[in-house]
């Protein structure tokens, strides 16, 4: 069984007038979904959905318009990598950052900075702190990607 490893670790929460960042968990493991969705619900920063059915996975993104996609590598008959595919071939959602949870990596492979498919990825288990740590960074680093296309966009002569 693969649950969040709890740790005495809860970052400040936001202040009650800021909206929260809408995390879509999509995982095959209900335990996994459960023990994570509670754990960053618990910080105040997060609202969380769930997704168990990776054939349904993109249906629900759309659906949800999250801010940032925990995405499960390994499921039944459709695995994260197709998932992530269909979810960036939509128009809509393709800016969204998907952060990949997979048993299949080792915490010092998560740590090198490696990337699945150019998306980051934590090992499972995890902690709450490094969840929030990924979470962060990821969002982080699609903001700051979306600003450097911003500022292309800007200085080009039309």
């Amino acid at each position: 069984m693969k649950r969040i490893i709890e740790a005495n670790f809860l970052p400040p929460p936001i202040d009650e007038t800021e909206e929260k960042t809408r995390i879509l968990i999509i995982d095959d493991n209900r335990d996994f979904i459960h023990s994570a969705k509670c754990a960053l619900e618990r910080t105040g920063r997060y609202s969380v959905s769930e997704e168990n059915d990776p054939a349904r996975a993109h249906q629900t993104a759309q659906r949800v318009r999250p801010d940032l996609i925990l995405l499960d590598v390994a499921m039944p008959e459709t695995d994260g990598g197709e998932v992530a595919a269909r979810i960036e071939s939509d128009p809509t959602l393709h800016r969204t950052p998907v952060v990949f949870l997979t048993a299949l990596v080792t915490k010092a492979e998560t740590k090198s900075g490696l990337q699945i498919q150019g998306h980051a990825f934590l090992a499972k288990p995890t902690s709450i702190p490094e969840l929030v740590a990924g979470i962060e960074e990821s969002l982080l680093a699609n903001i700051n990607a979306r600003g450097r296309t911003q500022t292309k966009i800007a200085d080009l002569d039309l």
